[in-house]
This record gives C-alpha cells, structure tokens and sequence, in this order.
C-alpha cells in the first residue's frame, strides 16, 4: 500500500494543472505564454488571476493529498518523506509533458504544511517579504525553499530523513529556477509591479 501511495503521490504532482487550465479557459498553451513555465505564476499571466489563484490551489492539494494519506496510514517518516518528494517530482517532471513541468513551489509548499504546518506558515511569511521588498516571485520562492529546512530544524525539531527529505525538495525547488537566476543576474527577469508582467 505504501508504494502505491508513492506511485499515486507522483500521479497528482504531474497532473499539469496549469496547463489544462489556461487550455480549459482560454485555449491557449501556457507554454507559449509569458515564461513558458507550466506553473501558478504563469498562468496568471496567460490567463488572469481567477485563473492563476486556481492553478495555486490544486498545485497546493497536490502535495497535501498524498502526505496527509500516507501520514494517517503510515506515518513513518520515510514513507511521508517518499510521497513528499514524489509530489513534488511529479510536478516538476509530469510523465504528460515529456518531463517538462513547473518549480515544484505551490505543491511543495503543500507537502510541507502537511508535515509542519507551523514551519511551512512560517516560510510562507518569509515569501511575502521578500516578495513584497524584491517584486520577484522566483526570488521569494527560492528564499523560503532555501530558509525552509532550517526554519523546520528551529521549530519542529524534525528526524533525519524529515529534514533530508525536505532539503532534497528545497534544491530541487531552487534548481527548476536556474532560468530565473540566470535573468535575475542579466537584468531581465520581470517584477510583478513591471506593465510586461501581464
């Protein structure tokens, strides 16, 4: 059971929500729009906030759904730490898009409001200040993914495994956005304040 609750984990994270979205309402590819990315950001900008503030909500429940499972039938914390990492994973490489998805940020911070929701609140507070000083959603995202495992170490006092789990899914976070740092240092990534952000 355990395995396959695993399996289902990477099934939900895949689930391109983005993109069916932004398909459903404006029948366009949100590949083709904006960043390219398959993910919330981008899809607000493809298709409106109605849209944008959906694909965020079912990208969350795609990682609480397989960690609240596997906590209430196997709370072992390798098997909450697999489903986790699956979830994200799947986002990040749906089997539907070639392996090409989004950054894993909304469905990771699902996973971990699961595992600790005090922490996981806490980081998303870190991500409205630097959201709020930098304009950059990549930057606020990857500053709470990064600050994540030691915001965890300080509050939740976790196993091993939790916070190894949850480091592996903060570097996979901030390596999917290897495309923002690199227009971050060149100048060129959009603020969420700039006209060209729509």
């Amino acid at each position: 059971m355990e395995m396959a609750l695993v399996a289902l984990a990477y099934v939900l994270g895949s689930l391109p929500t983005a993109y069916l979205l932004v398909r459903l309402m404006t029948g366009g590819d949100v590949r083709t729009s904006g960043s390219g990315n398959v993910g919330a950001t981008n899809a607000l900008r493809a298709a409106g906030w109605k849209v944008g503030v959906a694909v965020t909500a079912i990208d969350v429940l795609k990682g609480v759904v397989p960690v609240w499972l596997m906590e209430r039938y196997n709370p072992e914390s390798g098997w909450v730490a697999a489903v986790m990492l699956a979830a994200v994973v799947g986002h990040c490489f749906p089997v539907w898009l070639k392996f090409k998805g989004g950054k894993g940020v909304a469905t990771g911070f699902g996973a971990f409001l699961v595992v600790a929701p005090l922490s996981a609140l806490a980081a998303f507070g870190l991500w409205i200040v630097v959201l709020v000083l930098s304009r950059w959603v990549a930057l606020a995202s990857m500053v709470a993914s990064a600050s994540f495992p030691l915001i965890l170490k300080l509050i939740d006092r976790p196993d091993r495994v939790t916070l190894i789990s949850v480091s592996a899914a903060a570097i996979l976070i901030i390596l999917r956005h290897s495309s923002n740092i690199r227009k971050m240092l060149a100048g060129t990534e959009i603020k969420v304040d700039d006209d060209s952000w729509r």
